[in-house]
């Protein structure tokens, strides 16, 4: 039988072990551009190594996914942080894991609000991206380079991934 991991909104405290929560809430930290925008000011812990190691900039175009999920992977990048912002309203699922001794540990789910993007800390878990509406585009802000910057862990036993 598979565990159900119930889907929970997405919040800067709940987020903060894996990464930041990337959005306009609250006051900007300055206005620019004559007064006409609010800047919101270095939301995102960009983290990558590697001699040869840059910060590239993708856009990602994926499948609209359904709920229930079957969750039967998660992967995770050891040198490098890893940013997802989408280009349209939509909100989009977001599947982590603390790491247990080098392996995912139990999955977590998060629906982020119509806007926020997120940012994976280094070596976090995750699942793939995950759109729960067409057009599943997305700016991605990541490490470009040599070296093996992916692992995957396939379960056993799928995990399904439902609206509480």
């Amino acid at each position: 039988m598979s565990d159900i991991i119930h889907i929970k909104p997405l919040t800067k405290e709940a987020f903060a072990p894996f990464g930041e929560v990337l959005d306009t809430d609250g006051t900007p930290d300055k206005l620019i551009n004559q007064g006409l925008c609010g800047r919101y000011h270095d939301l995102a812990n960009l983290d990558f190594s590697g001699a040869d190691a840059r910060v590239g900039i993708s856009l990602f175009k994926s499948q609209k996914r359904t709920l229930p999920y079957s969750l039967e992977m998660v992967e995770r990048h050891p040198l490098g942080s890893q940013a997802f912002l989408p280009m349209s309203q939509d909100p989009f699922l977001v599947i982590v894991c603390p790491d247990e001794n080098g392996k995912p540990g139990h999955p977590m789910a998060f629906l982020t609000s119509p806007g926020q993007g997120i940012n994976f800390h280094r070596g976090t878990w995750h699942g793939v991206l995950t759109p729960l509406s067409e057009p599943g585009q997305f700016a991605v802000i990541d490490r470009i380079g040599d070296g093996d910057n992916l692992e995957e862990v396939w379960f056993d036993t799928p995990y399904v991934i439902a609206k509480a």
